[in-house]
């Protein structure tokens, strides 16, 4: 039926000029409101797969009105969308998620609105939340996704730590990925993409020493929070957590490496403070839905973490740090000499030392064209695990197959001034009677520049 509308006007007296704008507008809106009218468009749709779960994100133009059900046999998700028109055409959307078959439009509740289909293989557990304009995205849609029936993903180890000579496991974490492509640099390339490179080339060069191990929170493109990839090292029982990022400013002439520990208080310089600032706008990025909801946690675990465990993994995390700023400016440009420290989610595991590589200014032009190269990525990686393999030598985790080996291999000690040989049985843990049975020395008295074999213990 059509819907015929009569408005009559009667003046009274003379009409002002502005209110008869106003009355021109009320009968816009009342043929708006009869007619119908989508506010929002749904301008394109992605679908973000991981090893645990699925992501799919709606981009639109506005802020969404939105209601959701399920339909089983066969399973799908139905989301209605009010207020809004489609300008994308989802049979281009590609899917190769577990979880997601295919998805589709339906017929919608009426012409104002959209129906999304997305029909899944398997009944799956549900959170669907709005974000705001977060640049480089306008306003989402999240719908995250994960098996009913799976349990928890538990790290797949070949060894325990209470396992006598086992491998020292190395935790790769690959920044920023999915949803959130870190920084971008002047010609268009993604960190996410850079630090996914670099780790798995870290990762291969752990992987064939032996009595190492790599583990990585994330092997492909897809979003973990800051807050997840510590507990992920954690579930690996890692002995070292080290994320890989490519760093940014407002400005493109900052270049160089540099490395960073967590600071249990303020950062210690203006980049710090921006790296800050870049994390939780990371999170958005992410759409961390804890984030969103709570926005007082990002940094929940601050006063948890003043225990002796956290003061040893501090203290370890520097002086790795420190070695591998040596091994880095070999390759590549520092931007500090010194480890750096800021208050970062991604380093706050209180149990294991934990550092963060940031392997160039991917904002400086020429810096971004080094990352892009492939034989610069590895020499970056070569240089990391140098160091990383340096420090474990020197001191080996207990129980590791290399801490086996370092007590069976004979240690040497050349004297120096000052020094006597109860000084060096206290230093290493050794009876000074056997110190003298393994140089076959017959008095106590040592020489300056004299070579000592000092027995295990």
């Amino acid at each position: 039926m059509a819907l015929r509308l009569s408005i009559t006007i009667k003046i009274m007296k003379p009409v002002k000029p502005n209110q008869l704008i106003r009355a021109c507008l009320c009968v816009l809106l009342i043929l708006v409101s009869q007619n119908g009218f989508a506010t929002n468009v749904v301008e394109g749709l992605r679908v973000w797969p991981s090893p645990s779960n699925t992501r799919v994100v709606l981009d639109l133009s506005a802020q969404p009105e939105y209601s959701y059900f399920t339909l089983s046999n066969p399973t799908r998700l139905v989301i209605d969308l009010a207020n809004t028109q489609s300008n994308f055409d989802l049979s281009n959307v590609k899917s190769t998620s577990k979880l997601v078959k295919k998805v589709r439009y339906s017929t919608p509740k009426n012409k104002n609105s959209v129906r999304v289909v997305l029909e899944l293989d398997i009944p799956a557990n549900t959170e669907i939340f709005a974000l705001p304009p977060t640049a480089p995205y306008k306003n989402r849609l999240v719908i995250d996704l994960s098996d009913k029936n799976e349990q928890p993903q538990q790290a797949v180890m070949t060894s325990d730590r209470s396992t006598r000579d086992r491998d020292i496991i190395i935790a790769i974490d690959a920044g920023h990925g999915g949803e959130d492509p870190g920084s971008i640099g002047p010609s268009g390339t993604y960190e996410k993409n850079i630090t996914l490179s670099v780790s798995k080339k870290l990762a291969e060069k752990i992987d064939k020493e032996p009595g190492m191990r790599a583990v990585m929170t994330r092997t492909g493109d897809y979003y973990i929070s800051p807050n997840d990839r510590p507990e992920l090292a954690r579930r690996s029982k890692a002995d070292l957590f080290v994320s890989i990022h490519a760093d940014a400013f407002t400005t493109p002439q900052p270049n160089g490496a540099s490395v960073w520990v967590l600071s249990m208080g303020r950062a210690n310089s203006e980049l710090g403070r921006w790296m800050e600032r870049t994390e939780r706008h990371s999170e958005l990025l992410g759409g961390a839905a804890e984030v969103i909801q709570d926005t007082a946690s990002e940094r929940y675990l601050a006063q948890a973490l003043l225990d002796m465990s956290m003061d040893h993994s501090l203290t370890t995390s520097y002086d790795i740090s420190k070695i591998v700023i040596k091994e880095l400016k070999d390759v590549t440009k520092l931007h500090k000499k010194r480890p750096q420290a800021a208050s970062l989610a991604v380093l706050t595991s209180p149990d294991i030392p934990s550092i963060l590589v940031e392997v160039g200014f991917i904002s400086n032009p020429k810096e971004e064209k080094n990352l892009n190269w492939a034989k610069h990525r590895q020499r970056l990686a070569d240089s990391v695990f140098q160091a990383i393999r340096q420090y474990f030598k020197k001191l080996p985790p207990d129980g590791t197959m290399w801490a086996s080996l370092s007590k069976a291999e004979k240690r040497t000690h050349r004297v120096r001034s000052g020094e006597s040989l109860s000084l060096l049985a206290q230093r290493y843990n050794v009876r000074i009677k056997a110190i003298k049975e393994a140089n076959n020395l017959r008095t106590d008295t040592v020489r300056i520049g004299q070579v000592l074999t000092i027995p295990s213990t």
